[in-house]
């Protein structure tokens, strides 16, 4: 599983941690993603936990096993910072 990028929204269950089981399962829309333990392949991920309507509810910062993280949404790739119309242009 890749790592879950900044605006990806992740299902955080059981998979992840067991403090994540049953009725404390999150949906969270990650703001930011720490390094993957290389040895462990646990990691740091701080973001929102999004209610039933997709509404931030709280921020977490959660320490969990990248492999159980289910992506619910991928955010689109960067693809660069659009040119501002009537800006001039050099070449």
């Amino acid at each position: 599983m890749t790592a879950p990028r900044p605006g990806d929204v992740v299902l955080v269950g059981a998979a992840c941690s067991v403090q994540f089981t049953g009725e404390r399962e999150l949906t969270l829309r990650v703001v930011s993603v720490g390094e993957v333990d290389p040895y462990t392949d646990w990691m740091w991920i701080t973001g929102y936990v999004l209610d039933v309507r997709g509404l931030a509810k709280a921020k977490r910062e959660l320490y969990v096993m990248r492999a159980g993280l289910r992506i619910q949404r991928r955010t689109a790739p960067a693809v660069g910072q659009p040119r501002r119309s009537g800006a001039p242009v050099t070449t």
